[in-house]
């Protein structure tokens, strides 16, 4: 698994940053988007083991409360709207698989929003912000059961997994000769409009 993840990996960042410059502003988007995915699963991935395993109960909460900061503090607007709705009408994308990507982003924010509802104590106690009291960031420490971390973050894995599924169907659908120059002309009539 890890290795499928890291070759995944070097692979998006590899065509993302082909890409960051080129004509072909839609596919940048997208190739965006699935590195942006990639990074935060690759750091869920890292730290999963020592939250599940450490021998440590500290260890495993330190590990369970990264986590926990990593999906609280995920912004799914940070990589969708407007520019992603632009970028699939510009692709040609059906209006089909553009509502499979809409409805597996919901299910996304969905669990992003459970994750501040359900943590933001202990956020705000003990991870991004330290309460003062010294005694209340420990009582939060001491009282986090792991395991509800670990469901929270099983279900943001899954709705990545169900994203990044939806992201290669994009792409494939998208990579047509129709697609590529509606990009190119798209690119063109902007880089004429910044020079008037």
């Amino acid at each position: 698994m890890r290795k499928a993840l890291n070759d995944a990996f070097e692979s998006s960042r590899y065509w993302t940053s082909r890409g960051e410059h080129s004509r072909f502003r839609a596919n940048a988007i997208l190739q965006n988007i699935g590195l942006y995915l990639l990074i935060i699963d690759k750091d869920i991935q890292a730290l999963k083991i020592d939250a599940l395993t450490h021998p440590d109960e500290w260890t495993r909460k330190l590990h369970a409360r990264v986590i926990l900061l990593t999906i609280y503090e995920w912004d799914t607007g940070e990589i969708t709207g407007k520019a992603l709705k632009e970028a699939l009408d510009l692709m040609l994308i059906s209006s089909e698989l553009q509502q499979e990507a809409f409805a597996a982003l919901k299910v996304l924010r969905k669990v992003e929003e459970k994750a501040k509802k359900e943590f933001q104590f202990i956020r705000n106690a003990a991870i991004a912000h330290r309460d003062p009291n010294a005694l209340t960031q420990y009582r939060a420490i001491r009282d986090l059961r792991v395991k509800e971390v670990w469901d929270i973050g099983a279900e943001f894995f899954a709705a990545i997994q169900a994203l990044m599924l939806v992201l290669t169907k994009l792409m494939a659908a998208g990579s047509t000769p129709e697609s590529h120059l509606r990009q190119w002309a798209a690119s063109l009539d902007a880089e004429r409009v910044s020079q008037q």
